[in-house]
């Protein structure tokens, strides 16, 4: 354990890998602040007011940028963040970062230059997007439409990411180091959602399509245009094959193999989270 108690600052700690953070440490009875919105104190990304009264009292804290830390502006709100942070007493901070973009690059070299002990924590896509995002949607109406062509991705579990992320936060011998975290193999696109449509008997297919359809597809379902249109941005940027490469991370700091996508499926299909809804099924 790290020679401190003091509280742990968990940012996007009600998102995917946010949660799981805030259960690991909590499950290790370490004290936690929950960095939402909807916390007290409140925390904001986009109102740095906020940011300072979440920071009191706080010993370390899991950066997670929302809603990415790949998106424009990522790098300079996490710097400012991390300067506050270490002027405000923080002395480590564990940063999850994308692996392979631009921006979030530019994250983790803020993070190194705040003068905290840091961990940089890098994931690819979570296997989580399926079921707990907008993509749960499109599972259930039957036709995951991504830009993503052919390219293989290593599915990286939100447990798996959130597990080394609380060894950093929790362990000695993290500061300094890059935690590059995936799962056990590649799969294409159409590979992921086949064993979905496998493991739950439904007509479900990929389908992959060109980034100004999946804007549209976007913006069709409500979801703003700003955000539609860095989102494919993001995904036409890394999609390219730059992340088809896997890591030992998680054997190496848990001790442990990583979790599988198809464990992933068979756990998630039994919640019923994808079971076709009457107000979806008939979307493409």
């Amino acid at each position: 354990m790290t020679a401190t108690t003091a509280t742990t600052l968990v940012l996007a700690g009600t998102g995917k890998t946010g949660r799981r953070v805030v259960s690991g440490l909590r499950a290790r009875d370490m004290p936690v602040r929950v960095g939402s919105r909807s916390a007290e104190p409140p925390f904001d990304w986009q109102d740095d007011t906020t940011w300072e009264p979440a920071l009191r009292g706080v010993g370390s804290a899991y950066v997670a940028f929302y809603p990415d830390a790949a998106f424009p502006g990522a790098a300079s709100a996490v710097g400012s963040f991390a300067e506050l942070a270490v002027a405000c007493g923080v002395r480590h901070l564990v940063l999850l970062a994308d692996r392979g973009a631009a921006e979030a690059e530019r994250c983790e070299q803020a993070v190194r230059d705040s003068g905290a002990e840091w961990t940089i924590v890098r994931a690819g896509f979570i296997t989580q997007n399926f079921s707990e995002g907008f993509l749960v949607e499109l599972v259930r109406a039957g036709v995951v439409a991504l830009p993503a062509g052919d390219v293989t991705e290593p599915f990286t579990d939100a447990e798996d990411i959130a597990d080394v992320a609380v060894a950093a936060l929790t362990e000695d011998g993290h500061s300094g180091r890059i935690h590059d975290v995936t799962g056990p193999r590649l799969l294409t696109f159409a590979d992921a959602v086949g064993e979905m449509a496998r493991v739950t008997r439904r007509e479900v297919r990929y389908q992959p399509v060109r980034p100004e359809q999946f804007v549209s597809s976007l913006t069709r379902r409500g979801v703003p245009a700003e955000y539609a249109t860095q989102l494919t941005s993001l995904m036409v940027e890394v999609f390219d094959g730059r992340r088809a490469t896997m890591t030992d991370t998680v054997e190496r700091v848990l001790g442990r193999p990583p979790r599988d996508f198809t464990e992933y499926v068979r756990r998630t299909a039994a919640t019923g989270i994808w079971d076709a809804h009457p107000e979806t099924s008939g979307e493409a």
